[in-house]
């Protein structure tokens, strides 16, 4: 089994097991998967810090006063964990400054501007499981954001 953590575009997170990486996105572009939360069937994965096995050559880890030996299990991140997801949500929020937000016509913009019948533009919006598969499908680039995000109108 393989253990996910999951995020809804309302930014829910929650984990999810599946018994291979194929099982999970199937089970995703069937709408099988939704945020326990508020029942969204629009899920991601969820940046996750790797399991890097220690090698075995080196001595056992102690944990430090007042630290737990798990870390991770207690919900803290290492520091350099927490930096790089801080410096990816900067970039993605430096990436949406320059593109325009359309909504649930997403899949339809993009195929407008891949055939030609509008002109090419950055954008963002959202899309069904379905509909992203179908853009990939044809061959028009698109690619899920790392980080949820919400609709302009929805944000405070």
């Amino acid at each position: 089994m393989i253990v996910y953590d999951l995020s809804c575009d309302q930014g829910h997170r929650f984990e999810g097991w599946f018994g291979s990486s194929e099982d999970f996105a199937e089970q995703v572009a069937e709408g099988f998967v939704s945020c326990p939360q508020c029942g969204s069937s629009a899920v991601a994965k969820a940046p996750m810090a790797p399991a890097v096995p220690r090698k075995g050559n080196r001595g056992a880890v102690t944990a430090e006063p007042n630290q737990p030996k798990h870390a991770m299990a207690t919900g803290a991140m290492p520091p350099e964990v927490t930096e790089a997801l801080r410096n990816l949500a900067e970039a993605q929020a430096k990436a949406l400054k320059r593109s325009k937000w359309v909504g649930d016509t997403f899949a339809e913009q993009s195929r407008a501007m891949h055939y030609g019948e509008r002109e090419a533009e950055t954008i963002h919006g959202q899309a069904t499981p379905e509909e992203a598969r179908a853009l990939v499908d044809e061959g028009i680039p698109v690619s899920p954001l790392p980080f949820p995000v919400a609709p302009p109108d929805e944000i405070n």
